[in-house]
């Protein structure tokens, strides 16, 4: 009995050590993810503004690439 209690909280000992790497790295993540927020905010309109468009283009870049895919897939079910 005191063996697999030694056991069980070894084993609750490494899982809170695991989990505080993962908060360290998700709370690392948060901060870094928010100051590129307030960065970003601080940007001037025409800074903002070609960021968006640069995203834009992605975006429709991206949803040209689905159409083509499903296009082919449908070419291809018509065999």
């Amino acid at each position: 009995m005191a063996e697999f209690l030694k056991k069980a909280f070894n084993d609750m000992k490494e899982s809170a050590k695991a989990q505080h790497e993962v908060d360290k790295a998700n709370f690392a993540a948060v901060k870094a993810e928010s100051k590129a927020q307030w960065e970003e905010a601080k940007m001037s309109p025409q800074a903002r503004q070609e960021k968006m468009q640069k995203e834009r283009e992605e975006q429709i870049a991206e949803a040209n690439k689905r159409i083509a895919e499903a296009n082919e897939r449908i070419e291809n079910a018509h065999k």
